[in-house]
């Protein structure tokens, strides 16, 4: 199971042809391993202006299961943060959720976002390489 970031799907809702990122998620999409949490919904919906993207997007966005946050998760991010800063290592809420939510539903997380290279070597995560 895989944990789709922000960075990858915005680069392939930008492109209008195929790359290398937007086969590996089309094959994880297929394969049903591939999945998102809110926040990642909420951050790909905000700043359309357009209603009617704003709708296509919407709509394209529900063939991506969502992965349930439970209050474990938002603990254990603070945790992360925390455990990341003491090491100079910084990173938003959000960057740090997705990595708790990955490592408590035992997935990678698919990014080109270099921040999560850094929580790597702070904490236990995998990524999608």
């Amino acid at each position: 199971m895989v944990l789709i970031d922000t960075s990858v799907l915005s680069l392939i809702l930008r492109r209008d042809k195929s790359d290398e990122h937007t086969e590996e998620f089309i094959t994880l999409l297929t394969e049903n391993r591939a999945f998102i949490i809110g926040p990642i919904r909420q951050e790909l919906l905000s700043g359309i202006s357009d209603e009617r993207q704003f709708h296509l997007l919407k709509d394209k966005l529900k063939a991506i299961p969502e992965v349930p946050i439970t209050s474990d998760d938002y603990e254990r991010a603070a945790s992360f943060f925390n455990i990341c800063r003491k090491k100079g290592v910084q990173g938003s809420h959000v960057d740090f959720l997705i990595c708790a939510v990955a490592y408590h539903n035992n997935m990678a997380i698919y990014t080109l976002d270099k921040d999560f290279f850094n929580f790597k070597k702070c904490i236990d995560i995998q990524l999608h390489l």
